[in-house]
Parts: C-alpha cells; sequence; structure tokens
C-alpha cells in the first residue's frame, strides 16, 4: 500500500489518549466546519456503536446497563463504553455530532437498505469482537462480523449509492475519511490458545497472516473508491486489566506490548 495515491494516517493510540480530551472541548464549534463529506468506520469493539446489538446470536453485547450511563440520555446504544468511543470523537473532530449509524441498523426485514435510508453521510461497520482474520470472535462471541465482511458490507453501501444517487455522490466517496481500528483480538486469541508462551515461528507465521490479511482488505476499499485512510495503531494489549491479572507481579504483560509494537511497524512499512 506505500505507493498508492491515497492519503494514509497512522495514527497512534498514545497520540488519541491525549487528543481526545480535547475534542469533546471542541465538539460544538467543529460541528460548523464538516472537513469530509462521509465518514466509513471499521474495526472492533474500540469503534462499535452498536453493530453487535443487531447479530442474532452474538454474545459480544453492550446495549445494557452500565453501558452508556454517561451518553445523553443515558441510553445503552451498543457502545463499549459509558458515553461516546473513539468513533464518536473522530467524527466530531471532522465536524460531525457523533459517529454514522451502523450498517446493520439501516437494513429492512429483507436485509436490503431502502432507498430513504441510503447513507450520504457515512456507516460505521465495526464489530465488537472481531478481528483482521475472518475466524476471530467467532469461538468467544458467536456471530460477529469480520473485517473482511465489514468491506463487504461497504460494497453494498457504495453500489446503493451509485445505483441511487448517481456519479455525483458516489465521487464523494475518494474525499471521504475511512477509519479503521482492529487487531487486539486478533492478537488476544493468539497468546491465549498458546498459553502466552509463543514460539518465535509461531509469532512470525502470524504476523505474516494479520499483515497479509490487513493489505488484502485495504487494497479491496482502495479498488472501491477509498483513499483517505485512518489507522489506529493496536495498543499495549499486555497492560490492559485482564491481561495484568495473569503477570505474577500484576504488571504488564511486555511480550504483548512488544507484539503490538512489532505489527504497527510492520504494517506502516508494508
Amino acid at each position: 500500500m506505500a505507493n498508492n495515491k491515497g492519503w494514509i494516517f497512522m495514527f497512534s493510540v498514545w497520540l488519541f489518549v491525549y487528543n481526545l480530551a480535547m475534542l469533546d472541548f471542541h465538539a460544538t464549534s467543529v460541528q460548523e466546519n464538516i472537513t469530509v463529506p462521509a465518514i466509513y468506520i471499521f474495526g472492533d469493539s474500540t469503534v462499535d456503536v452498536g453493530t453487535n446489538s443487531y447479530l442474532p446470536k452474538c454474545k459480544a453485547r453492550a446495549d445494557m446497563p452500565h453501558n452508556g450511563i454517561d451518553y445523553p440520555g443515558s441510553k445503552a446504544t451498543g457502545r463499549f463504553s459509558n458515553g461516546h468511543n473513539v468513533a464518536d470523537f473522530l467524527a466530531q473532530f471532522l465536524g460531525y455530532k457523533e459517529s454514522p449509524p451502523p450498517f446493520l441498523s439501516l437494513l429492512n426485514k429483507k436485509k436490503q437498505i431502502p432507498k430513504r435510508r441510503i447513507p450520504t453521510k457515512g456507516v460505521n461497520f465495526a464489530s465488537g469482537g472481531s478481528g483482521i482474520l475472518d475466524d476471530t470472535g467467532k469461538l468467544l462471541w458467536g456471530n460477529v462480523v469480520s473485517f473482511g465482511k465489514q468491506v463487504q458490507q461497504f460494497r453494498t453501501v457504495r453500489n446503493n449509492i451509485s445505483e441511487s444517487w448517481g456519479a455525483g455522490l458516489l465521487a464523494n466517496i475518494s474525499k471521504s475519511m475511512f477509519i479503521i481500528s482492529v487487531g487486539s483480538n486478533d492478537m488476544f486469541e493468539l497468546f491465549a490458545a498458546n498459553k502466552y508462551n509463543l514460539t518465535k515461528k509461531t509469532e512470525q507465521d502470524f504476523l505474516s497472516r494479520l499483515i497479509s490479511s490487513y493489505e488484502t482488505h485495504l487494497r479491496d476499499l482502495f479498488k472501491l473508491g477509498a483513499r483517505k485512510f485512518g489507522i489506529i495503531g493496536v495498543p499495549a494489549i499486555g497492560c490492559c486489566p485482564v491481561q495484568r491479572k495473569l503477570s505474577e507481579t500484576g504488571g504488564c504483560l511486555e511480550a504483548m506490548n512488544a507484539y503490538s509494537h512489532l505489527f504497527f511497524t510492520l504494517l506502516q512499512s508494508s
């Protein structure tokens, strides 16, 4: 992807830790200055705004208290958060009130998007528990939407826009922002399956699979017209509380942190 002419912004989650505190403060003013015609969001629970609430037999859900306790109206919207999440804050930064709606919320009983619901300002495809690989999350959570499937859903949206609104709105896709936050769940499952004791070969083989799959999905989006990408790197997953509980000292699992950092480095250079 390094030679593609699109803009690829590689964001570090650590940068967001600082910036997110400022986004809420500026939310009102930026909504008066929309900087991109639409936002398309892909990924896992970090940016899911309700996808999993529409999935039958999905065990990774956040449409119950106390999720959403700080969201307007204290409503549990399906976000894995007490209020707005990263997707919302980034949307606010780009001039919108919050993240666009989940793709599945647009479908009617025939699993089609009615013309009156065809989105022109963007869609959120993210699904909590999902990953880069198609099988990530299936064993733990049942029915989740993989990154690859999310790209297919975007293809559906693109075709709907083309058929219903024509070349004018279709041209906006190349000017829109494509935000991606995915990869943590793939690594969580890798380490758990190997009892947190990976061989060098296992590490390298899995990284190759992740990078190859990620590149394939990016190329598919590029072929569908995407040009501006905001890619959120996998954070220091070894410092998550659930991982620290596995440490004898209660500290971070540095092997996991090093692995996520290596993935981000390789993704940048690919």
